[in-house]
């Protein structure tokens, strides 16, 4: 067994705006092995997601597997409301980069 990085398996981690009070997250991979070998790791869960941005569990209201596109997708509540004194990201695109360092621990 080796742990590694979300970012090294993974070809695209992305968060974008998914409303006024929600962040999603998209994590996509190469192919769909590199993919099942993700998911099947049980690296990428809801309190994994939630450890990893420093939010509750129950701040993530979606996490799941879409296979045909080789994609693990979480949505969580935002902090802070969208333009909301103090947010300072709009359109939610800068704030995947905590999961980009998820370890995943797979066989070699």
């Amino acid at each position: 067994m080796v742990t590694r990085r979300l970012r090294d398996l993974a070809r695209i981690i992305r968060s974008k705006n998914a409303g006024p009070f929600l962040l999603t997250f998209d994590v996509l991979f190469p192919d769909l092995e590199t993919y099942q070998l993700v998911w099947d790791s049980g690296a990428v869960t809801r309190a994994t997601v939630a450890k990893a941005l420093s939010l509750p569990v129950d701040q993530v209201v979606s996490l799941f597997a879409i296979p045909r596109g080789f994609a693990i997708k979480a949505t969580v509540r935002r902090p802070r409301a969208q333009n909301a004194f103090g947010e300072s990201d709009t359109y939610g695109c800068q704030q995947h980069a905590p999961l980009l360092d998820l370890p995943v621990t797979v066989s070699q």
